[in-house]
């Protein structure tokens, strides 16, 4: 069964549909997300098991496209622009394969509908080694991570899921379910046969990154023969942050087509 996603909304006109990445929340995307409602409506979703959404055991790609398509359902009309980065992407793409009439256009960013490699396992490996109970500040969970976690840049962005409340810090991640499901995060499930996904696709690939490489061009092709790619140059993994700018033109100028 899905789950009723957490999602913010802003602008009117043709709906966007925008799915962050593992670890993210909606909240990475609302500057993106402020841009491109200047002549549309978009949604920014919490994906399950991450930010304000609830939590479910289950994380693998199809559970986290039903979500998606209940969204669009109840929320969207019954069809929308969906762009989704990294996590995000491979929901998206996973959605439009199984429900092509729920996706007028697609933006994927920077991840490829195939393994991919990343420090998934060992991230989450170790937030969940952290005692939290025994901080009392984000900057101490934060301080604590360095050994494992030596990029400061990748550190700040794995604290900003430690929440505080009356009973302390917590997580906003379900970090068991997503270490369960590890292997299906980095993976990619087998598509409908025979059922590509033939609207319109832009790949957006970050110039540093080495998510999008030459060898994922044959199943792009066969999966979604209408692709096109733009390389955002000066951009790691996390496009969005690295490079809003150029970001938000591509896609701009990919949906205004």
């Amino acid at each position: 069964m899905p789950v009723e996603l957490s999602f913010t909304e802003s602008g009117s006109g043709r709906p966007l549909v925008v799915l962050h990445g593992l670890f993210g929340w909606k909240r990475n995307w609302a500057t993106i997300a402020r841009s491109l409602a200047a002549d549309r409506r978009v949604l920014c979703a919490d994906l399950r098991n991450h930010g304000e959404s609830p939590w479910d055991p289950r994380h693998d790609y199809p559970a986290l496209a039903e979500d998606v398509a209940a969204l669009i359902r109840t929320h969207a009309g019954g069809s929308a622009d969906v762009l989704g980065h990294s996590m995000g992407g491979k929901t998206a793409m996973t959605l439009a394969l199984a429900a092509p009439e729920l996706v007028a256009r697609l933006v994927v960013v920077d991840i490829p509908p195939a393994p991919s490699g990343g420090t998934v396992i060992e991230h989450l490996r170790a937030l969940r080694s952290l005692p939290l109970a025994a901080f009392s500040r984000r900057s101490d969970v934060e301080a604590a991570l360095a050994p494992a976690v030596p990029d400061a840049a990748v550190r700040a962005f794995l604290v900003h899921n430690v929440k505080s409340g009356p009973g302390g810090l917590s997580w906003a991640v379900n970090l068991e379910a997503l270490e369960r499901h590890a292997a299906d995060i980095v993976g990619f499930p087998d598509p409908p046969p025979g059922r590509p996904f033939g609207g319109p696709t832009l790949f957006v690939a970050g110039g540093r990154s080495g998510y999008l490489r030459p060898e994922h061009a044959a199943p792009i092709g066969r999966l979604f023969p209408a692709a096109e790619f733009e390389v955002v140059a000066d951009a790691g993994h996390w496009v969005h942050a690295d490079a809003p700018g150029p970001l938000l033109a591509a896609v701009s100028r990919f949906l205004s087509k």
